[in-house]
């Protein structure tokens, strides 16, 4: 079959579907462009040439936005991804999204490794993260786990929404903004793939995915299937990590009008994880200090790792009836973690850890702790669209229950994790000493109901006035609570009625502006909780009022978008570093008022066929009157870069800019103030014969170093540093056959 022949039958597929799906048919040109590559149009509703700023664009603008986002393509992904990268390094290329890796692509948890990635600032736990439109993350503070979910290989898309959206944006935390990762859709014909990485650190990947093309024989049915293994030794001493993951997709022409849809996940991660390190212990031990090899030591990797398990599933149905269109996700997904951890990884000798205390069981035996994290989520999202002509009226309904178990015990690394009763307080105080520091049962139940009207006043301009309804019911049963260490029961129910408005018009064929005023709303953590004696009526959630104005412009020239912002955010619960010899390395604050402004641009222009130079820049303002600063979310951020495509060989080489930030405060309770630093990474690609490829990644390609960030603290106060990892490599293939 030739490739034009090739191309038409996807195509045809393609639209097909786009119909059932409600989605805009675009018309084909007669390249052979692989959509799911493209990932976008770009909102043109034409086709989307490879030579072409849309095409080539890092991230890539619409004409169809109601608010600022960033579109990352599959084509990016697969070009410019690291084998192991986390959602969050994908997206760290866009304007206002910072993202920090201190032990390599992918190879530590983002909110582990920096409290990133922040988007304006927001933290993790203040936005939005949604897979194939089903919104994911822990129940207790609204964080996400990256390294334990969904790999590059199986992505089709990312699209970093900065804002809150309008009404039918669904989740926990959606003021913040949403990153909507896709899957990657089957293709039309079949295929085996083998693909695999090597680099630095002993990096590895091997994985291979089977296409089963279209059956026409089941209905128009298409299948996709994953199979990816990744070991590495990490960048930091001793801080390895495995991961093994399956990913499954199944779809189907169920009736002349109904695609089903099915997915399936499963995830085994292994890694150890340091807290980071002193500027003395760096120059003792070396640059890249992370864990050591030494059982007298509280810094041993054998005491610091987790142990993952993870699914994620889900069946969807969407159906055009007449002028209804139909579309249900009945999913759920789990997080097991079981994790060992030295009491305090600031002590690296057998002389730190008699300094520490010891144990109970004996002043030089090496103290620890032993947890477990589970939860399972169970949940349906129902949206249906009533088509009145040019106007559509929109409806939805989420609802969704995650139960979670917690609990940690003080343990004894040298007796083989005995308990150490060290535990004097709470449950513990009119008894002998105990080891369990944290017990509890909890459940969250949110609720969100949704109804917006689409107006078209007329052809070119739109306007979007929509209501939600938000409810979210948290409920705690702990025999051992944390921090308070006391037996607690209690239930507590915060809704809100939110409002939306959106407008956007259509200048040009290329030229659209938008504007859009949104209200927030986000339950508080589980936090509240933590606190003797708490009236959880008392306790108000974060509201937040949004306010949007912006222009995008696309052509095959150019890709260009410009936005201003501002939010005004009440009861804002934000982590802050905890307080010196504390004993936590987490804590939380309450901020009465804040307000975050700014303004964001990105641009891709194509100098001439196969030649792009792409480049964004963003300021995020932040005030806050009773002075408090925010952590790891510098004021400036900017990236840069040239992008090569022509025939078979694709280049690029791109430098993110990250401003002066503040991280963590030093033991006297000071904010630590960061240096900037400019990171530049370098891709290259060549398919042979049109479908055997390789290609070369050099990440941090000028051997910038440096401290990274800092998120921890010893026992006595003294702050623990990432640094920024050297340069490293990694070469890879495919073959499909």
């Amino acid at each position: 079959m030739n490739t034009t022949t090739h191309f038409k039958r996807r195509a045809l597929h393609v639209a097909v579907v786009a119909a059932l799906l409600q989605m805009a048919a675009p018309v084909f040109a007669d390249q052979a462009v692989d959509l799911g590559s493209v990932g976008a149009t770009g909102g043109t509703g034409k086709t989307v040439d490879v030579n072409s700023a849309v095409y080539q664009a890092p991230t890539q603008t619409s004409l169809v936005a109601t608010q600022p986002q960033s579109i990352i393509s599959q084509h990016y992904i697969e070009e410019n991804a690291a084998a192991g990268a986390n959602y969050s390094e994908i997206i760290s290329i866009s304007p206002s999204v910072v993202d920090m890796a201190p032990n390599g692509p992918g190879l530590m948890e983002s909110g582990g490794g920096g409290g990133t990635p922040t988007i304006r600032g927001f933290q993790d736990g203040q936005y939005n993260v949604t897979f194939d439109g089903i919104p994911w993350g822990d129940s207790n503070d609204f964080t996400h786990h990256s390294t334990v979910y969904f790999m590059p290989q199986d992505m089709g898309q990312i699209i970093v929404d900065r804002g809150p959206g309008d009404a039918s944006t669904i989740g926990d935390a959606t003021y913040g903004g949403t990153i909507a990762i896709s899957s990657k859709a089957p293709s039309v014909l079949a295929d085996t793939t083998i693909f695999g990485t090597y680099g630095s650190w002993n990096t590895r990947l091997l994985g291979a995915q089977y296409n089963s093309g279209i059956n026409k024989d089941a209905n128009d049915s298409s299948m996709y299937f994953s199979l990816k293994n990744l070991n590495s030794d990490g960048f930091l001493t001793n801080s390895g990590q495995s991961r093994n993951n399956a990913f499954y997709k199944f779809e189907k022409l169920a009736t002349d009008n109904t695609v089903l849809t099915v997915v399936a996940m499963y995830n085994h991660t292994t890694q150890h994880v340091p807290n980071g390190s002193t500027p003395q212990q760096q120059s003792q031990y070396g640059y890249n200090f992370g864990l050591v090899n030494n059982v007298q030591s509280e810094s041993n990797s054998g005491f610091n790792y987790d142990d993952l398990s993870t699914d994620f599933e889900y069946v969807g149905l969407k159906s055009h009836m007449g002028k209804w269109t139909l579309d249900n996700k009945l999913y759920t997904y789990a997080y097991y973690h079981n994790g060992f951890y030295g009491a305090n990884t600031g002590s690296v000798t057998l002389q730190d850890t008699i300094n520490d205390g010891g144990t109970a069981n004996g002043p030089s035996n090496v103290p620890g702790a032993q947890m477990h994290n589970n939860y399972r989520s169970i949940g349906d999202i129902l949206r249906a669209t009533y088509n009145f002509g040019q106007d559509k009226l929109q409806m939805g309904f989420w609802a969704d229950r995650q139960q979670d178990d917690r609990f940690e015990q003080q343990i004894d690394w040298t007796l083989g994790g005995a308990p150490n009763n060290i535990v004097t307080k709470g449950v513990y105080s009119t008894t002998a000493p105990g080891s369990v520091d944290r017990s509890m049962l909890s459940n969250l139940n949110s609720i969100q109901g949704y109804a917006q009207y689409v107006w078209k006043i007329t052809p070119d301009w739109e306007v979007t006035p929509g209501v939600k309804y938000d409810s979210f019911t948290r409920t705690m049963n702990a025999a051992v609570n944390q921090k308070t260490l006391v037996p607690y029961t209690g239930s507590e129910t915060w809704d809100k009625v939110l409002k939306s408005l959106n407008t956007r018009y259509a200048i040009n064929p290329n030229l659209s502006a938008y504007a859009q005023y949104s209200e927030g709303f986000l339950a508080p953590n589980m936090n509240v909780f933590y606190k003797s004696g708490v009236d959880l009526s008392t306790v108000n959630p974060t509201t937040t009022k949004n306010y949007q104005i912006g222009t995008n412009w696309v052509s095959n020239k150019l890709n260009f978008g410009v936005d201003y912002y501002r939010i005004d955010a009440n009861n804002l619960a934000t982590g802050i570093p905890c307080p010196g010899g504390s004993g936590f390395t987490n804590c939380a604050t309450v901020l009465p008022s804040v307000t975050y402004s700014g303004v964001e641009l990105e641009a891709t222009y194509m100098l001439f066929k196969g030649l792009s130079v792409y480049g964004n820049f963003a300021r995020n303002n932040y005030s806050d009157p009773s002075g408090k600063v925010l952590q790891n979310a510098p004021t400036t951020n900017a990236a840069f870069g040239l992008i090569h495509q022509d025939g078979n060989l694709y280049a690029s080489l791109v430098t993110k800019y990250i401003g002066d930030f503040y991280s963590n405060v030093d033991v006297n309770g000071n904010n630590l103030r960061l240096s900037g630093y400019a990171i530049t990474n370098f891709d290259m690609s060549y398919k042979f014969e049109g479908k055997y490829k390789v290609g070369l990644g050099v990440y941090n390609l000028f051997d910038k170093t440096g401290n990274l960030t800092s998120i921890n603290s010893d026992a006595n106060g003294n702050p623990l540093f990432y640094v920024i990892p050297n340069r490293s490599y990694q070469v890879n293939f495919s073959a499909p056959f």
